[in-house]
């Protein structure tokens, strides 16, 4: 069966020779062949010169994605087992695959699988099939997981938005093996033990791309009054008080996420006094400001508040309101802790919005360390889109 062709608009294969995985529907000039939902198309230059290969998504904007640029590599099975089993090698090399522990194995387009995400969860995996290939060639991956890892049990949880943008519907529940518990204890670096629901958390059940972070930023903490703002299951908390910070406040909205906070505080036997809020932050720090409550240490990790380039210009207004607010909190010579992760407010301008913050609060900022996404997100270099978490520790006096 011949598969069908895509022809690039002239000057439009610039992309695809610098290796980028997205054919976006706007550069394509025509169409040989009718390929279905998820299926291998080849990708040619308007002068006809083959590019490269990659799987269809009919209707959505992002038309391609592209698995491989060797005209004798095709788009199968043994294409994903290579690519499934290099990128779990590449996180044991880093250490970062323990049996009780929690990473991403697999970050879609940075490990060369576009449309698909894989995090291990001290024996489950949690998978998210994004796209149309992905989700047409589950069986495939599944079985793959399977015989690489053999885990316990393979729990789907493909409920991102960019299943609508693909028009597929969420979906989720067992793929293979057992259901996982309610409520899962993982180990986080540092030894830190932290409760995750699989099945209803956000993500896949936890921010592991901030794993790390908080280790860095609990380095600051010791002693100090922290303030945990956006908190959700206490990832920065209980890293904060494993490094002896003198008493948290942790705040965040959804108090199924502060109960799970309390029961990882229980199950870690912190002697750190924690109070636990369910507010809205913005709210809450205002009353703070009236208060006139301080503090040494404020983290910021607030939920994206870009997911399309028309909010940008929202989303930096509700990234200097906050940071303005915790910077009129902090004590001199206080720790601010803040991140965004929307990757469509790039890192530049992340740090334009912290220093107008501190204009407008009349303090003066020291950037101290500046922060990224763990080791097991990496950022592809041919795929700026996967380098979308940004953090900086800031002095404030």
């Amino acid at each position: 069966m011949l598969m069908a062709t895509i022809t690039l608009r002239p000057g439009k294969e610039r992309p695809v020779l610098q290796h980028h995985p997205w054919v976006f529907s706007g550069a394509i000039d025509r169409v040989q062949g009718r390929p279905e939902r998820g299926a291998v198309v080849e990708v040619h230059a308007a002068s006809g010169e083959w590019l490269a290969r990659g799987c269809w998504s009919a209707g959505s904007q992002i038309r391609a994605r592209l698995f491989t640029w060797n005209p004798d590599e095709p788009v199968d099975g043994a294409l994903l087992r290579r690519r499934i089993e290099r990128a779990v090698e590449g996180r044991r090399r880093l250490r970062l695959l323990a049996e009780d522990g929690a990473c991403r194995l697999v970050y879609a387009e940075s490990d060369g699988l576009p449309g698909l995400v894989v995090d291990h969860y001290a024996g489950f995996l949690v998978v998210q099939l994004l796209t149309q290939a992905m989700t047409a060639r589950a069986a495939d991956v599944v079985q793959t997981l399977i015989t690489v890892l053999a885990p316990r049990g393979v729990y789907e949880r493909s409920d991102a938005d960019i299943r609508d943008k693909e028009g597929l519907p969420s979906a989720s529940g067992v793929l293979w093996g057992e259901a996982p518990p309610e409520r899962l204890k993982v180990r986080l670096p540092g030894n830190v033990w932290q409760e995750v629901d699989l099945r209803g958390g956000q993500k896949t059940g936890a921010y592991l791309d901030q794993a790390f972070n908080r280790l860095r930023v609990a380095a600051y903490c010791t002693g100090a009054d922290v303030l945990d703002c956006f908190c959700y299951t206490g990832g920065f908390t209980l890293a904060a008080a494993h490094a002896g910070a003198g008493v948290i406040t942790a705040v965040d909205s959804s108090e199924p996420a502060l109960e799970m906070l309390r029961v990882g505080l229980a199950a870690s036997n912190v002697t750190t006094p924690v109070e636990i809020v369910s507010a809205d932050v913005f709210r809450l720090l205002r009353r703070y400001r009236e208060e006139g409550r301080r503090f040494d240490s404020i983290i910021l990790d607030p939920p994206k508040f870009a997911h399309a380039q028309s909010q940008v210009e929202r989303a930096t207004r509700g990234y200097k309101d906050i940071n303005l607010l915790a910077m009129q909190l902090l004590r001199p010579g206080g720790i601010l802790a803040t991140f965004s992760c929307s990757g469509l407010v790039p890192a530049e301008l992340f740090q334009k919005v912290i220093f107008g913050a501190a204009l407008d609060a009349r303090r003066e900022a020291q950037v101290i360390e500046r922060l990224a996404q763990s080791p097991d997100h990496p950022v592809l270099l041919t795929f700026p889109e996967s380098d979308y978490l940004k953090g900086l520790i800031c002095r404030v006096w």
